[in-house]
């Protein structure tokens, strides 16, 4: 039996929900994928509505919000032969997100980094950053401002180049291996990149520390070279080698190269699951780029998700 793959986009109703619901739908289109929309409401807003004897209840207002903000954003979503559903959750916006992931057997998030807040509406830059510590299926982050693509085509237009930061964890693999089909599937290049950050010493051995960096560097390109070693050359890659604080280089590169597109991998706790680090915060508030933050691959886990074995090509 083929597994049909699934997206889940959440949103709240804001522009920059709706951007991430455009991004939503083109990679659904992409890959025949069902797309599931959910809005979040308050529990307050359920229990005043249990006290009031006039007035529908929230979720059915909510069902109709959802539906008339999906009719405004396309003109007719399912004649793209997306499979949609819509559906209302109500409790703290991050516990729904990925419950509702959980249930529906979704491969991919996309959400917006930032939204609304307020009665009814939830806080993205807490709710992308809640999501993102504990998901255990890749996360596409929209920036706040991006209106989302028209068109399918649109997506590769505003990638331009694939900017994956690597640290050679035991990560890279998997994280190379999905910037890959996603630079194969945009008809897009690929830019390797590694940063070293500075080392912080009391000690005045400025000979003994020179001789460090360079020992570090060359374990870098030594490393990028054999990551180069795994990819066609048909996707043009290239790989770099940065000093200093690694949030500020990646965003920095992104801009500099024209990259529309950030694979992050986000690094795991055998106890606690997929953690996001400091250094994808960062990168979320400097770079107004798409960021796919990608967490391992689960331990015993034998199969991928049906967008993730599309995207690596498994």
């Amino acid at each position: 039996m083929i597994l049909r793959p699934s997206v889940l986009c959440p949103i709240d109703f804001s522009e920059s929900s709706r951007g991430a619901l455009r991004y939503a739908r083109a990679i659904a289109a992409h890959f025949a994928a069902r797309l599931t929309v959910v809005a979040v409401d308050d529990p307050l807003l359920g229990e005043a509505a249990a006290l009031s004897t006039a007035g529908t209840p929230v979720s059915e207002d909510t069902a109709r919000e959802i539906d008339r903000f999906v009719r405004q954003t396309f003109k007719d979503i399912r004649r793209d032969g997306i499979d949609l559903r819509c559906e209302t959750a109500t409790g703290k916006p991050a516990a729904e997100i990925l419950r509702v992931s959980r249930e529906r057997n979704c491969d991919l998030i996309v959400m917006s980094s930032h939204g609304l807040t307020g009665f009814r509406k939830m806080f993205f830059g807490s709710t992308t950053e809640r999501v993102l510590r504990e998901t255990s299926v890749p996360v596409l982050v929209t920036p706040g401002a991006d209106h989302g693509p028209t068109e399918v085509e649109d997506v590769s237009a505003a990638v331009r180049r694939v900017l994956v930061p690597v640290d050679f964890s035991a990560a890279t693999g998997w994280q190379l291996r999905f910037a890959r089909g996603l630079s194969e599937a945009l008809n897009r290049p690929l830019l390797l990149l590694h940063v070293i950050e500075p080392v912080r010493t009391m000690v005045a051995a400025q000979s003994r520390l020179l001789h460090v960096e360079a020992e570090r560097r060359s374990r870098a390109e030594v490393g990028l070279d054999g990551l180069l070693q795994m990819l066609p050359p048909s996707l043009k890659p290239e790989a770099l080698v940065a000093y200093g604080e690694p949030a500020e280089e990646i965003a920095k590169i992104a801009n500099d190269r024209d990259a529309g597109l950030i694979v992050m991998g986000l690094h795991s706790s055998p106890v606690t699951g997929p953690r996001m680090g400091s250094v994808t915060y960062r990168v979320l508030c400097l770079a107004p780029r798409l960021v796919l933050a990608v967490p391992p691959v689960p331990a015993g886990s034998g199969a991928l998700g049906a967008v993730s074995r599309a995207v690596v090509g498994t």
